[in-house]
Formats: structure tokens, sequence, C-alpha cells
């Protein structure tokens, strides 16, 4: 729900793994996978969130505990909340009128009240990411389709049947090694994130771009947008179940949108929506629209 948001200049919030309940969506990883809101605003958001987190019988991986309204943190003064930043994580492949995007809402942040400090978040090159993320979800998206893969692999697009059909390949043992390789990064990744109320990077590294020709359906158009995908700036709150907010910042010169992310450790949800809503109550970039 990240880049989709980020691509549509829109808010999106990946809550806190079973936060709310995933029974009834078409499962792709299954302990990697979240349910959440993309609105207007954050306010829509939390008001989304409200209404549908909590436990749920019918998803075992929802959460048993009462959650807090995040409506209620909307107004939380922001004051001396400290905001996290790794220089090195956020400029790596990251588009430059997007960097500069980003640091000007670190500055907004700064004005607010709240205290920038460096932190250092593990292994943030995009390749390595890719390599703790795929096979997990390779295993577990082969066993998810298993009553329709292979025997209907021909109408799956072809990055995902290539995803697939990794999963299918790997062996009990292989997906194993993948859960301690996640379990080793999430313990250092939650620990700078245990450090500060929040961690701002780009929502993602590189702005979308697709053909203008490019009809609906048309999946040819989005090869670029998925070989350019920078996962180590949404990975890694996927592998802990950490809650993560998008929130438009600008446009490039081109008016694709920019967009920062917010994440937090588990359960800092309603933190990471006080923090987005005090910048957008700064920034109205909703009310821009695109000339047609």
């Amino acid at each position: 729900m990240r880049y989709p948001s980020m691509a549509n200049g829109i808010v999106g919030l990946k809550p806190t793994y079973g936060a709310i309940s995933r029974h009834g969506v078409m499962e792709l990883a299954g302990t990697l996978d979240h349910v959440g809101p993309m609105t207007r605003s954050v306010e829509d958001a939390a008001i989304i969130f409200d209404a549908v987190a909590g436990e749920d019988t019918f998803d075992p991986t929802s959460l048993n505990l009462k959650i807090p309204p995040l409506c209620n943190e909307l107004s939380k003064d922001i004051v001396g909340m400290q905001i996290g930043v790794d220089r090195n994580y956020i400029g790596r492949g990251t588009d430059s009128g997007l960097m500069s995007a980003v640091d000007e809402v670190i500055g907004v942040f700064r004005e607010l009240g709240a205290h920038i400090t460096g932190v250092e978040i593990p292994r943030s090159d995009p390749v390595k990411m890719r390599e703790l993320w795929l096979p997990i979800t390779a295993y577990e998206a082969a066993r998810a389709h298993a009553k329709t893969f292979p025997s209907r692999a021909d109408e799956y697009g072809s990055y995902l049947r290539g995803v697939l059909e990794l999963g299918v390949a790997m062996n009990d043992a292989d997906y194993l090694e993948a859960l301690r390789r996640k379990r080793d990064y999430v313990v250092k990744f939650e620990a700078e994130l245990n450090k500060v109320d929040a961690v701002i990077c780009p929502a993602g590294g590189l702005v979308f771009e697709v053909d203008k020709q490019a009809q609906y359906g048309d999946k040819d158009s989005m090869k670029s947008v998925i070989k350019n995908f920078q996962g180590q700036f949404t990975i890694p709150a996927d592998l802990l179940g950490a809650p993560a907010l998008v929130v438009p910042c600008g446009f490039s010169d081109e008016k694709r949108p920019y967009a920062f992310q917010l994440v937090g450790s588990r359960l800092s949800d309603a933190k990471l929506c006080a923090l987005g809503h005090k910048y957008e109550c700064q920034f109205d970039w909703r009310s821009i629209h695109p000339s047609f």
C-alpha cells in the first residue's frame, strides 16, 4: 500500500502486523502481508483504521489486544518527539528531487519542535534487502497458491510466476534458513526503531514513471517500475511487522508525486499518525491536482 500511495499522491498506512485482520484477502506471504487504508489524508486513514482494527477470530494472526483509537491521538503534541535519520540509508539510490523534498520535511518537523537524531539502519543495500524478502515471500506464496499454481501457471503474470516458481523449488530447510536470517535482521532493525519515536525515509527511492500512452491493465508498462523497485525503504517494516505511514510531500518537475515515510516500533501507529497529521496541517498537497 505504500508504493501505490506514493504513486498516486495519497496517504497510506501500513499498520502493525495483526492490527487489522487479513481475513478475506488473497494471500501472498502470510507472515509479511499487511492490510491498511489508502486515503486522501492522515485523518481519513485514522478513521478507517479505528473502524476496522481489532481481533478477528477468522484471522489467527490478528492481535488479541485492545488497540487505542488513532483519531484520539491526532492532536497529540509532537514537541520533543524523537525522529531518527540515517543519512546513508535515505540517500542511497534515492532520486535527488525526492531527497530534497524529504530534507524539507525533516526541517519542518524540526521547526514543529521534534528532535532529529541519528540512527543506523542495518543492511540498507537494496539487493541485500531483496535477498532477505524474496525467499520468504516465494515459499509462502507458492503454498498459498498451491491450488492454482503450477496447474494454471499461464494465467499468472510473468513477475509473480517467477516468484512462485522459486517458491515451488524451495524446501523446508531453505525456508527455515530464510527465517533465521530474517530474525537476525529484525533484532537489529527493531533496536534502532526503539531508540526513537519514528524513523523518517523516502516512501520509495525513485519517482514513478509510466508511459503516458499506457492503458489500464498494460502490465508491460509497469516493468520499469518493478525493475527499479527500491525495497530497502519498504522491506524492513514488512519483515518486522512494524507500522509505516506514507505522506505526500510535493512533486517532481514532471508533476509526479513525492512522499516520505515514517516507520516506528510495533504498536506505535498512533505516534506516526500524530506526526503525519501535524505535517499535513502545514502543507495541503492533496489540494493540488494534475491538469488533464
